[in-house]
C-alpha cells in the first residue's frame, strides 16, 4: 500500500448525510484494505455516525455543509476528521437518566481509546472546528478463512 492516502467528502448538514457519510467512509477503507465485517469496522461505523450526527444536529443551522477527512499514513495510523464551518467546540455535558442525547463525545472517546487511538478537536483557520479520531491501522496481510487459516 501506498505511504499515504487520503479522501475527502463534502456533504450537506441535513440527517440523510450521516448515513452517506458511514457508507463513503467504509467503502473507502474497503478499498485501503479493511474488511466490511469485523469488530474494528462497526467501531469505525459508530463512530463517523457520531462525529457526523453531531456535525448536523449541532451546528445550529449555521454550517451548511460539513467535510469528512480520511487519511491512512504509512500503513500504521487511520485518521478521521468531520469538519465544520461552526465555531462552537463540543462541550461534555452531564449525563442524566433522561436525557436522550449529549454523550456522543463520551461515546467516541470511548471508542477510539478502546482501539488504542484518541480523539482531537482543532479549530480551523475559516473558524470553524475538526473533530477527528486517530486509531492505528491493523488490517490482516491476507484474508482469514472460515477454518481461521490465512488464504494466499
Amino acid at each position: 500500500m501506498a505511504d499515504h492516502l487520503e479522501a475527502s467528502v463534502t456533504l450537506p448538514s441535513v440527517p440523510a448525510s450521516v448515513s452517506a457519510a458511514r457508507t463513503y467512509v467504509l467503502t473507502t477503507l474497503a478499498e485501503w484494505g479493511l474488511a466490511t465485517d469485523t469488530d474494528i469496522a462497526d467501531t469505525i461505523r459508530l463512530i463517523v455516525s457520531e462525529l457526523t450526527t453531531n456535525a448536523v444536529q449541532h451546528t445550529f443551522g449555521q454550517s451548511p455543509t460539513f467535510t469528512v477527512d480520511i487519511e491512512l499514513d504509512r500503513d500504521e495510523h487511520l485518521r478521521i476528521g468531520v469538519t465544520d464551518s461552526h465555531p462552537r467546540f463540543p462541550k461534555r455535558l452531564p449525563a442524566a437518566v433522561q436525557q436522550d442525547n449529549g454523550r456522543g463525545m463520551v461515546i467516541i472517546r470511548w471508542l477510539a481509546a478502546e482501539c488504542g487511538g484518541k480523539l482531537r478537536v482543532r479549530p480551523t483557520r475559516e473558524g470553524g472546528k475538526t473533530v477527528s479520531i486517530e486509531l492505528p491501522w491493523s488490517v490482516p496481510a491476507a484474508p482469514v478463512s472460515a477454518a481461521g487459516q490465512q488464504e494466499p
